[in-house]
């Protein structure tokens, strides 16, 4: 079955952080040769002082250039405008003038991303295959508001949100934008030793051999994006159900929040992924009964593990590479992992909690 390959010799947890944490803009002083590729930001508007909102390869920018020149789609062909300044000749390429509601945003992603699809352009991302016929919100600032109105009428409150549009999911490494999921670690406590130090033992899913994305890899107990117009914990609730089959109420008395991380992620292939993942305990209380169990064919099985074989197969390289930090962060919290047997603590912490090089995108 499709599945990782273990890694020899066992990564460390400073190199399981990179390997999710693995881009940077160019001009920061630690760039990759990968980051030197010319990215240009994509604006919301044609002024060059508007939000990015997404960060497009070269390709994708020739591909737009031929949406706008093209006469096949009245709607695509008129709804870009590519900016350039004369002086310092950076570039830009935005939403034209006129398109400037979020239905009206969404509505040209929507005809874009579903004619690329169906044409075969960038079938690894947009294919039939991998289409996952989910829409994901677009913020003008990605570290404001989630204030996404509703699906019914985007623009109850005209263009005064924070919220600017929404697009399909399986298009997001396309065009850079910053998205959002939920993780929660279930696990259960146990206390041993006559000095009653507590251990833990994990629930760990194996995504399925048919799953679009990482199949075969182990993942985080409960995990899913958050699609436009559900709620944080609402998403939380949902995936638990269909992922693991953990009841609502179960969910709602024992789920807590406790933070979030954020990495910016460059896949094999070259697309962006910067994505903030909003992160959940969830500890079973003795003699609960519950025990995840797939139910939406999305994984494969469950296990029980104790915590020092997760990391192990941590190590190895066996999980989602973002599923691994978000266990990296639980063992930070919980006081695991820790200043004095971490020679790389900080720079771990750090990086679990990146902006993205956000600054630099319109720069």
């Amino acid at each position: 079955m499709p599945g990782p390959t273990p890694i020899s010799p066992p990564q460390s947890f400073l190199q399981i952080v990179q390997s999710c944490d693995n881009f940077r803009v160019a001009g920061t002083g630690r760039t990759s040769a990968a980051a030197e590729e010319k990215l240009v930001p994509w604006l919301l508007t044609p002024s060059p002082s508007s939000p990015a909102v997404g960060l497009l390869r070269p390709e994708v920018v020739v591909q737009l250039r031929k949406e706008a020149a093209s006469p096949n789609s009245e709607l695509t062909s008129s709804a870009w405008f590519f900016g350039r300044d004369p002086a310092s000749g950076k570039e830009w390429v935005s939403f034209a003038q006129g398109i400037d509601t979020p239905s009206a945003r969404s509505r040209v992603m929507k005809e874009l991303c579903e004619r690329w699809r169906d044409t075969g352009l960038w079938p690894e991302e947009i294919s039939p295959r991998k289409w996952r016929n989910e829409l994901y919100p677009v913020y003008r600032n990605p570290f404001g508001k989630r204030d996404y109105p509703g699906r019914e009428d985007e623009d109850a409150h005209g263009d005064t949100l924070n919220y600017a549009f929404r697009m399909e999911r399986a298009a997001s490494g396309l065009f850079g934008i910053v998205t959002y999921g939920v993780h929660m670690t279930v696990y259960e406590e146990v206390l041993s030793g006559g000095g009653g130090q507590k251990e833990y033992k994990i629930w760990v899913p194996r995504r399925a051999a048919t799953k679009q994305t990482w199949p075969g890899y182990l993942d985080n107990s409960v995990a899913g994006g958050i699609e436009a117009g559900l709620g944080v914990f609402d998403c939380v609730v949902k995936e638990a159900m269909e992922e693991a089959s953990i009841p609502e109420d179960v969910v709602r008395r024992y789920a807590r929040p406790t933070g979030s991380i954020s990495y910016f992620f460059r896949t094999p292939r070259g697309w962006l992924q910067p994505e903030v993942e909003y992160v959940y305990d969830l500890c079973l209380p003795p003699n609960s009964g519950v025990q995840p169990q797939p139910l939406d064919g999305e994984v494969e099985s469950f296990e029980l593990l104790p915590l020092d074989k997760v990391v192990e197969h941590m190590r190895a390289g066996l999980f989602k590479y973002n599923c691994a930090i978000v266990l990296i962060d639980f063992m930070v919290r919980q006081g695991i992992i820790t200043p004095d047997n971490e020679p790389d603590y900080q720079e771990i912490v750090t990086r679990l909690h990146g902006r993205f090089d956000y600054d630099r995108w319109a720069a």
